[in-house]
């Protein structure tokens, strides 16, 4: 490559980094408040709460990549027509397609990140997900019991412990059991310890009081007890882990093992992911080409830049949008994936023809004098509108 392709490669890489970290931080962010319940409800640490939420990121970069290597080729196509260094490179022989090329480049590095995050690192990360919930609910007990704290470990099943003291002896224990419609069980003991054996695990409560209000009768029962063992096994007990469609490697996506109960079930479902997964690194070029379809034609400084940029991000929002409509409608018919790849590669052609052939997109002329009519005369409105 030369001088001019590695300035344009190494500026569009850059804007892409700079907006792919950001709209990635940003919707992490919102993302991940809704897994705040996770530190506040189950006493989970920090390292643990952002350790899960941050293995769904490569799920958003497989969106948002080529999203962000859009804005980075506007953005660099704008800079570069701001300075007027399209019309110097056209001027020196250099045709659209040439300056193409670089950008082509750069959606090339694109295309290979979403292909090894779609087909592996996404997977994985969803699959870490899975694997660390599993562990966390196996240990709740540890981690549910947290002093101070009203915890619900099921709709009608709240447990409190006061504090926790060395060896794992639970101070001051109150459980309100409302599970049976026909019964509501209240315990209050002094200490407790969990007990896990073959049988189970158990909340061993000592030196309490067990009141039962019992559906129909006025009065409560009330037992003092000096030993009780409450069963927990429900809730330490590990889940297996299975794993979806989406946490399926692309390999695994291609040839899935014929006795994969999952696949003999949705097969359709399994074929759809595996277009997704193929498609995602088409769609860097697609926008790419799209984006300097509008963009990078030299053209005068009189003729404005509003109209293309608008109509790349139309232009490129509907492309997205009927490639989800297509991805989802697959999922009944597969012929629907073929439409997509379809619609991505005559939009891809389209694109690089209008480029090939100089064509600047532009505005009809009665469409830019009705704008330019219409904001002249809201213009002299708000004129006549102002004080003196």
């Amino acid at each position: 490559m030369g001088s001019i392709d590695n300035y344009i490669l190494r500026t569009t890489l850059t804007s892409f980094a700079v907006v792919l970290a950001s709209l990635t931080g940003v919707i992490w962010i919102t993302q991940a408040l809704r897994g705040i319940d996770l530190m506040t409800s189950q006493g989970q640490t920090i390292v643990t709460f952002l350790g899960l939420t941050s293995m769904a990121v490569p799920v958003l970069v497989l969106v948002i990549a080529p999203i962000a290597l859009m804005i980075a080729v506007a953005h660099t196509l704008n800079r570069l027509a701001t300075d007027s260094e399209v019309i110097v490179m056209n001027a020196a022989g250099l045709s659209p397609l040439r300056i193409l090329r670089p950008f082509m480049f750069a959606a090339a590095v694109v295309a290979m990140l979403v292909t090894v995050i779609g087909a592996y690192v996404a997977p994985e990360g969803l699959r870490r997900i899975n694997r660390w919930d599993s562990e966390i609910t196996a240990d709740i007990l540890a981690n549910i019991l947290q002093p101070g704290r009203f915890a619900q470990l099921e709709t009608n099943l709240t447990i409190r412990v006061r504090e926790r003291q060395p060896g794992g002896l639970l101070v001051g224990v109150f459980i309100d059991d409302r599970r049976d419609p026909k019964e509501r069980i209240s315990i209050i003991a002094d200490h407790g310890t969990v007990l896990k054996n073959n049988d189970g695990s158990f909340l061993v409560l000592e030196d309490g009081t067990l009141q039962r209000f019992e559906t129909g009768k006025r009065d409560p029962a009330l037992v003092a007890f000096g030993r009780y063992a409450f069963d927990m096994s429900k809730f330490s007990r590990a889940r297996d882990v299975s794993y979806g469609i989406r946490e399926r490697y692309l390999w695994e996506l291609i040839w899935p093992p014929a006795d994969d109960p999952l696949y003999a079930r949705l097969p359709n479902q399994f074929r759809t992911e595996m277009h997704e997964r193929l498609l995602a690194p088409i769609y860097p070029f697609v926008f790419t080409a799209l984006t300097f379809a509008f963009l990078g034609l030299p053209r005068t400084t009189r003729q404005s830049r509003n109209f293309s940029i608008a109509g790349t991000i139309i232009t490129v929002f509907l492309v997205r949008l009927a490639g989800f409509a297509c991805s989802i409608a697959a999922a009944g018919n597969l012929w629907f994936a073929g439409v997509q790849y379809l619609l991505l590669t005559t939009t891809i052609g389209l694109s690089i023809w209008l480029i090939a052939h100089h064509v600047v997109i532009e505005p009809p002329a009665r469409l830019t004098e009705f704008i330019n009519s219409t904001l002249a005369s809201l213009t002299r409105r708000r004129l006549r509108a102002a004080p003196p």
